[in-house]
C-alpha cells in the first residue's frame, strides 16, 4: 500500500512537471507609443515602403507604432505580474514630457529584404525607464519561447526566426549601451533600403504620448495590445 501511495506521489509529480513544461508563453514588449508627429512620419515612410515591396504590412489598428523599452517571454499565467511591475515604474515617470528626437533611417538584413526603421537618440530618461522595467519584469521572464508564443493569424502564420532570436537575447543585447530606440515603419527590398539611408534624414522631435504592452507578431511588431498604462502627467 505504501508503495502504491509512493508511485502515486512521483505520478502526480511527474504530471505537474510536464504541465508547467507545458504552460503557455507569450512573447511580449513593453512599449512608449508615440504622438502624432512620429505616427505621421512612420506611416508616410511606411506608404512608400509598400510601394516598393507590397507584401510587407501596413502600420494599422494590429501593427502600432512603438518604441521597444522591453521585451521577453512571459508565462502566460504570469502576464498580470508584469502588468502591475511595469504599471508601477511607469506610473513613477512623465514621459509624456520628453522631448525625443529621430535622426536616420535603418534597417535590419534578412535575406532579400530588410525591416527597416527610424531610430531616436537614446537619452537619460529612455535608459533609466529600460533598467527600471529590466529590474521589475525582468524576473517574470523566461529564458525562450517558440513560434507559439506570439500573435498570429490564419493569414499571417509564420514567425521568421530572427523575430525569435531577437526576443531571446534582448537583455543579452539590445540594452544599456547598445539600447538602440526606433519605431520600426515596415519591409523593403535592400537595394531600395539602401537609397533609402544613403538621401538626407530631417531629423525632428517627438514626445511619448502613451504606454502599453503588447505581444509581439512577426517582424517584432506590436500586434495585441494586451495592457494599456494611464500616462503620468
Amino acid at each position: 500500500m505504501a508503495n502504491a501511495a509512493v508511485g502515486i506521489v512521483m505520478m502526480l509529480g511527474e504530471t505537474q512537471r510536464a504541465s508547467a513544461q507545458q504552460s503557455p508563453v507569450t512573447a511580449i514588449d513593453v512599449a512608449l507609443e508615440p504622438d502624432q508627429t512620429m505616427i505621421g512620419h512612420a506611416k508616410a515612410a511606411n506608404a512608400t515602403l509598400l510601394k516598393n515591396f507590397p507584401k510587407g504590412f501596413s502600420l494599422d489598428e494590429t501593427h502600432h507604432p512603438h518604441v521597444s523599452i522591453f521585451a521577453g517571454f512571459v508565462p502566460t499565467a504570469d502576464l498580470p505580474k508584469v502588468y502591475t511591475s511595469a504599471g508601477e515604474v511607469l506610473a513613477k515617470e512623465k514621459y509624456t514630457t520628453w522631448k525625443l528626437t529621430a535622426f536616420k533611417y535603418y534597417y535590419i538584413p534578412l535575406g532579400p529584404i530588410g525591416l527597416a526603421g527610424i531610430v531616436i537618440e537614446p537619452t537619460p530618461d529612455l535608459h533609466r525607464l529600460q533598467q527600471e522595467l529590466i529590474d521589475a519584469a525582468g524576473p517574470h521572464t523566461v529564458k525562450t519561447g517558440t513560434a507559439a508564443a506570439f500573435y498570429t493569424t490564419p493569414a499571417e502564420p509564420d514567425i521568421h526566426p530572427a523575430v525569435i532570436e531577437s526576443v531571446t537575447g534582448f537583455s543579452d543585447h539590445w540594452v544599456g549601451k547598445n539600447f538602440s530606440p526606433h519605431v520600426t515603419i515596415g519591409v523593403g527590398l535592400k537595394a531600395f533600403l539602401d537609397a533609402m539611408l544613403a538621401a538626407p534624414f530631417a531629423a525632428f522631435t517627438f514626445s511619448p504620448a502613451s504606454a502599453s504592452v503588447y505581444q509581439f507578431g512577426d517582424f517584432g511588431a506590436a500586434r495585441k495590445r494586451l495592457k494599456s498604462f494611464p500616462a503620468s502627467l
